[in-house]
């Protein structure tokens, strides 16, 4: 395929779907957006038909596209930079915070401009980031960065950025953040002195802006279980547009089955998202115990059997919270299955679909009427995929081609629109 990206397409045949059946679809415009106006089973006249809007999928799987709930552009890939030791959290926290001081605005923009790529590379046509109101006197330089970087990717990624506060941060530095091009509240409540006070304290901040939050919540696996049962009472009368998102929640996953029930039926209730991000809290969970270490994961099972949204990220890309990372949705639903025992389908379900409703976004994938974002990777099938991770792929962003990786020439192209 040497055409030109982005390449609008109208057709894709002979694909292959998780549920081993292989279909054409039909791709349309209906408001300013693409969507699937037909799925049905291959035509084997259709077979090679390969056109500037008609693409042969014939030998790969195609899955929904990717979201990422929960990546942290501005640390990404400043591990070398860093040069930090290996260590569990509040480790990662001080070198960050010591070590961030000396990056420049150009350094998170480089870096994040190369985690956002990487991403939509391996599928990823969404992305949620924290980024860090920083110490010194420029806080905000992070967030203008990933701020500049969503514009400069405008129309192959949809980036959504959520304003990280430091436990106790002026208030002003929070509303700054929002007009400097945040869309949403974080922080991480449980790291401060007084953990409610610290949540009512953002939460108040949320409503009156307006706005929704995505914290970091309970991100430890023993001790008082703090926050995530007042984030979700404090927000259960929001409106149901605006979004309340709780990430990690490590602590549910080594809570007493009943107090996990009592906990997860408030939860349900309030319309909070979970987001799992298995490869840092396997990283970053667990030192103190190296006997029989814990996994570090949420309550997956429960989570899910509860009824309540689910998502899993990244998170952390080669930076001091997290030594590796290649930012691909598929290492994420592998660890899902081998350490969180989930079965393949489920399992990206959460990176794709479940990750997708999570964000707030349409329904995508193939499905008459749903928005035509698509990862087609090459292989035989799911589980195939999942365990092979192919670098051959094709990204599918709103009905057009935005990405193709092929091993056969090494090579992978990439549109970037200059703004």
């Amino acid at each position: 395929m040497d055409h030109p990206l982005p390449q609008r397409v109208s057709r894709l045949c002979g694909a292959t779907l998780p549920d081993g059946s292989v279909v054409d679809l039909d791709i349309g415009r209906d408001g300013g957006h693409s969507l699937v106006t037909a799925v049905r089973p291959s035509a084997p006249d259709r077979i090679g038909e390969t056109s500037d809007a008609s693409i042969d999928l014939t030998g790969f799987v195609l899955l929904t596209a990717p979201a990422e709930p929960h990546a942290h552009l501005d640390k990404a890939l400043s591990w070398d930079a860093l040069t930090p030791t290996f260590g569990n959290l509040g480790a990662a926290i001080d070198t960050w915070r010591q070590g961030s001081a000396e990056l420049t605005e150009e350094s998170f923009r480089s870096r994040a401009t190369a985690a956002a790529s990487a991403l939509l590379r391996n599928g990823t046509t969404a992305i949620r980031s924290h980024v860090d109101i920083l110490g010194g006197t420029d806080p905000l330089r992070g967030i203008r960065a990933v701020h500049s970087v969503r514009r400069r990717l405008s129309g192959l990624v949809d980036i959504e950025i959520v304003a990280l506060t430091p436990p106790a941060a002026d208030p002003g530095l929070l509303h700054a953040a929002l007009d400097a091009g945040a869309d949403l509240i974080g922080g991480a409540p449980h790291i401060a002195p007084d953990p409610i006070a610290e949540l009512t304290r953002l939460l108040d901040i949320a409503e009156a802006r307006g706005v929704g939050a995505d914290l970091h919540v309970d991100e430890f696996l023993c001790g008082d279980h703090h926050t995530l049962a007042h984030f979700a009472e404090r927000v259960a009368g929001w409106p149901a547009a605006r979004t309340r998102t709780a990430g990690h929640c490590c602590r549910l996953g080594t809570m007493a089955a009943d107090e996990l029930d009592a906990l997860l039926a408030t939860v349900a209730r309030s319309g909070v998202g979970i987001v799992s991000l298995p490869i840092t809290n396997l990283y970053l969970q667990g030192w103190d115990d190296p006997v029989a270490m814990p996994r570090g994961l949420t309550a997956l099972a429960a989570l899910l059997d509860a009824g309540i949204p689910v998502a899993a990220g990244a998170d952390n890309v080669r930076d001091p919270f997290n030594p590796i990372g290649r930012s691909d949705a598929l290492e994420t639903a592998a660890l899902l299955i081998t350490a969180g025992h989930l079965a393949p389908e489920v399992a990206v379900h959460l990176v794709t679909d479940g990750a997708r409703a999570v964000l707030g976004l349409p329904e995508a994938g193939a499905k008459p009427g749903a928005r035509a974002e698509f990862l087609a990777v090459r292989g035989s099938s799911l589980l195939d995929v999942v365990a092979n991770a192919p670098a051959d792929r094709i990204v599918i962003r709103d009905g057009a081609i935005v990405s193709i990786s092929r091993t056969d020439h090494r090579t992978a192209d990439f549109a970037v629109l200059e703004v």
